[in-house]
């Protein structure tokens, strides 16, 4: 965490100064109002009383200014500090592969990212502000006490190690809960953010009830967490407190037996002394907190590292070079297991090649590993055995994002951004012109619903595009991979919403306008592959047979029974 600091030196350095400055003036004032009282008030000097009052007025005023201006910079350092350290944290999760994001939940990185972030980003405000403060109150509180009477710093003396025994036992018993606060607190950002983005589906089952109970019990959970957290933290100041109030009537015995025996002490220097110990104590109260802060922050702290120190599971290779084949594609005996499961392997000896410009449909049961395959290919995971060819070089040579930007894929789910269709589009193409977002929108059948909104392709998307028809959702979301820059374009089941019509004049428009890329299109429905160059037939994890329709109907049973089963459905009515 050093490194995000080490950037802002200059304001951690000033801010204290200042800070330095206001503590002073609050040091000053103690000794200024004991010389009104012996030498204004008890000697009927109203002169004097007038011209110190108004010194205490001129140092309050200058405290104040530091004070603001080390709030100022403490504040600079702290929130350049947290933003710097949250644009980090962010670009390592974007960083994070499949199998990380998979381990730690949607919810814990969110929480990670603002509260954990907000916790540390206190804990360099303290710091920079308040450490110092307390600190030099401390030391030079102690010191003015000392000058007052040797005796009132021999009994703060006394007071502390009460004190640091009372902070080191209720911190010490405290730290180990603000893990768990975290954690809990996790758990309310998980269910919110399932229930927020799945809204439609529990208002489709009559689930509200349900949910309101889930969320209840994982708001109970950090709320008792919490309330033992701060039940314990409860007790650290009253009995701090006591150790104050018995010092402060130490003070006052000491100095009224003093006064008593005719010594050299007097009312104003009492009470002084009783201001500077209250001061010298609160100080270290504060620095309780400080302490407090800390040892949150340090869980906090601990969580960021864990997601910032993730190791590279997806090395990049260093190769962006050309190829002399664009849009090859070859699986030599590709095994793959998800990471982290002791099941069997999802796909076992895949091996086949896709030639530039062929559109090779693959097909199979569900849970067959359809999807794990193609995710293969970008290297969202990495294969366990085997090798996978891109152009004639193994994607693990590839740079990541040099591999990538030859790949377009449209997923399952279609994604969609709160922003204008044109701008959802455009992702795929950042510098397209309009004509270019209109070209790729007519090829994915998305022109004619976009242009009979009210604002055409400027109509504004809602979040997670909820506005708009399954079927629409997935055909903006070919527009955006066909408008981008491929030589490979890959349909995971991506055309499942449509009719077999427009599905029929999608694939007749990608024939004509895209003729040398390479495609790979996995279905569920024979309907919508027959016309493939060649379909590969998944079951479980294999591939048992590979051919066009016509030789798959005449030699692969799975394929067969596949199509009978949709022909019975009526969904194969359009075959042939």
């Amino acid at each position: 965490m050093l490194k995000y600091i080490k950037k802002y030196w200059i304001f951690c350095l000033i801010a204290p100064l200042f800070m330095v400055g206001e503590v002073a003036m609050d040091l000053l004032q103690p000794d200024l109002m004991a010389d009104i009282v012996d030498n204004g008030v008890l000697q009927n000097n109203f002169e004097l009383i007038i011209t110190v009052g108004f010194k205490m007025i001129l140092l309050v005023l200058f405290g104040g200014c530091c004070g603001i201006l080390c709030g100022v910079f403490a504040n600079l350092a702290a929130q350049q500090f947290g933003n710097d350290l949250r644009k980090d944290v962010f670009a390592r999760i974007m960083g994070l592969s499949f199998q990380q994001t998979d381990k730690i939940s949607t919810g814990s990185l969110v929480t990670r990212l603002t509260n954990d972030v907000t916790q540390v980003q206190n804990m360099v405000m303290m710091l920079v502000r308040g450490f110092v403060r307390n600190m030099v109150m401390f030391a030079g509180g102690i010191f003015m006490l000392y000058q007052q009477s040797p005796k009132f710093a021999l009994i703060a003396a006394c007071g502390l190690p009460f004190i640091v025994i009372f902070v080191m036992f209720f911190l010490g018993k405290a730290a180990p809960m603000f893990s768990v606060v975290q954690k809990k607190l996790d758990g309310i950002n998980n269910v919110m953010q399932e229930d927020v983005a799945g809204a439609r589906v529990v208002k489709a089952y009559v689930k509200e009830q349900h949910e309101l109970e889930r969320f209840d019990k994982a708001n109970g959970e950090l709320c008792d967490v919490s309330l033992r957290v701060q039940t314990l933290l409860a007790f650290m100041g009253p009995c701090m407190n006591i150790v104050l109030n018995i010092c402060v009537v130490a003070v006052i015995l000491v100095g009224g037996l003093t006064v008593q025996a005719g010594g050299d002490m007097t009312p104003g220097r009492v009470m002084a002394a009783i201001t500077y110990l209250a001061q010298i104590l609160h100080g270290i109260t504060f620095m309780a907190n400080i302490f407090q802060t800390f040892t949150r922050a340090k869980a906090s702290a601990d969580r960021i590292k864990e997601v910032l120190e993730s190791p590279e599971v997806i090395l990049a290779g260093a190769f962006r070079g050309e190829t002399e084949v664009r849009g090859k594609i070859e699986f030599r005996n590709v095994s793959f297991a998800y990471p982290n499961t002791s099941g069997r392997p999802v796909l076992e000896d895949i091996t086949f090649t896709v030639e530039p410009g062929e559109t090779l449909a693959i097909i199979g049961a569900t849970g067959s590993g359809k999807s794990s395959l193609v995710n293969l290919i970008p290297r969202f995971y990495d294969v366990d055995e085997g090798e996978i060819l891109v152009d004639g070089v193994n994607v693990r040579e590839y740079d990541l994002q040099a591999l990538r930007e030859r790949i377009s894929i449209v997923l399952q789910k279609a994604e969609l951004y709160s922003r204008p269709i044109e701008a959802n589009i455009r992702w795929g193409k950042p510098d397209a012109t309009p004509w270019e977002i209109k070209k790729a929108a007519e090829i994915a059948q998305a022109d004619d619903f976009i242009c009979a909104t009210e604002q055409g392709y400027y109509t504004q998307v809602t979040e997670g595009g909820h506005s708009l028809s399954g079927g629409q959702k997935q055909r903006i979301s070919i527009s955006r991979a066909v408008l981008k820059r491929h030589e490979i374009l890959i349909f995971d089941d991506s055309t499942s919403a449509l009719d077999l019509k427009t599905e029929a004049k999608l694939y007749e428009a990608l024939r004509r306008d895209c003729p040398d890329s390479t495609k790979i299109i996995i279905a569920q429905r024979i309907a919508s592959i027959k016309g493939a160059d060649r379909i590969a037939v998944l079951d479980h994890g294999r591939i048992a047979a590979l051919g066009t329709h016509e030789e798959l109907m005449h030699a692969s049973d799975i394929y067969r029974d596949i199509y009978r089963s949709q022909l019975k459905e009526g969904g194969a009515d359009n075959v042939g």
